[in-house]
C-alpha cells in the first residue's frame, strides 16, 4: 500500500504541476475562465492527504513498536 501512496503522490505532484503552468499561460493570454484557474486545487487536495499520510508514516511506525 505504501508503494502505491507513494507512486499516487509523484503522479499527482505532475498533474499540479503541469496544472499551475496551464494556468500562468492562460494568465498570460488574460482573465482565464474559473475552471483554468482552480484546476490545481483538486490535485493539490490530493497530495495534502498523500504527504501528510507518507509524513506520518515512521511515526506510526514507532508508536505501534512500542
Amino acid at each position: 500500500m505504501n508503494v502505491r501512496i507513494r507512486q499516487l503522490h509523484r503522479w499527482l505532484s505532475i498533474i499540479f504541476t503541469l496544472a499551475v503552468i496551464a494556468n500562468f499561460v492562460a494568465m498570460s493570454f488574460g482573465q482565464p475562465p474559473a475552471w483554468v484557474v482552480y484546476s490545481p486545487l483538486p490535485p493539490l487536495f490530493l497530495l495534502l492527504f498523500t504527504g501528510l499520510y507518507m509524513f506520518a508514516l515512521p511515526y506510526a511506525a514507532k508508536w505501534r513498536s512500542g
